[in-house]
């Protein structure tokens, strides 16, 4: 990628960040985004097909960065306390981000698509858990119950706190 390129779709991805943090995906158009990014409507087409394949690249971008942050995804198997502290100090790293993308209709988009990402790496490592009801079950509540306890306790209680008790809950269920 050229760096004319790379300039467009930051200003594309700012202009987007800009617009989302005020008002919901749905209500921003193209016509908006490209008077705030400066550029042309056949400009953005160039790169999307339309504001919502943006919203998903981005979106894909933070969840792959949450991931990534996660030191050793496989601790999920070996230290599943370790691993879910690791997330959710993921998750606070990206909060700026996950607050824009992520919010309203968008909301539960971040949480499915980390538990698809941890199931697969866990059963890639464990395939003969794969159908097995208590391991998905398991998998689902640690990933998805913390991820709501979280997100709806760290501004009453503090994210350290949170982050906390979620860790003595893991450690309890296993």
């Amino acid at each position: 990628m050229d760096l004319r390129e790379k300039k467009t779709k930051r200003s594309i991805h700012n202009a987007f960040l800009e617009l989302r943090a005020k008002k919901p995906l749905e209500r921003i158009t193209i016509k908006e985004l490209t008077e705030l990014a400066e550029i042309s409507k056949a400009t953005f087409y160039l790169h999307y097909k339309d504001i919502y394949d943006l919203s998903e690249t981005l979106q894909q971008e933070v969840i792959s960065n949450v991931l990534t942050s996660v030191s050793n995804i496989e601790h999920i198997k070996t230290s599943p306390p370790n691993f879910t502290r690791e997330l959710f100090y993921s998750f606070l790293t990206h909060e700026h981000l996950i607050d824009i993308l992520f919010s309203g209709a968008q909301a539960s988009i971040l949480p499915t698509s980390v538990e698809k990402a941890i199931k697969e790496t866990y059963f890639s490592l464990s395939p003969e858990l794969k159908n097995n009801a208590l391991a998905n079950i398991q998998l689902t509540y640690q990933i998805l119950g913390g991820y709501y306890a979280y997100s709806q306790n760290r501004k009453r209680f503090g994210d350290e706190f949170t982050i906390d008790m979620i860790d003595t809950i893991t450690r309890k269920l296993t």
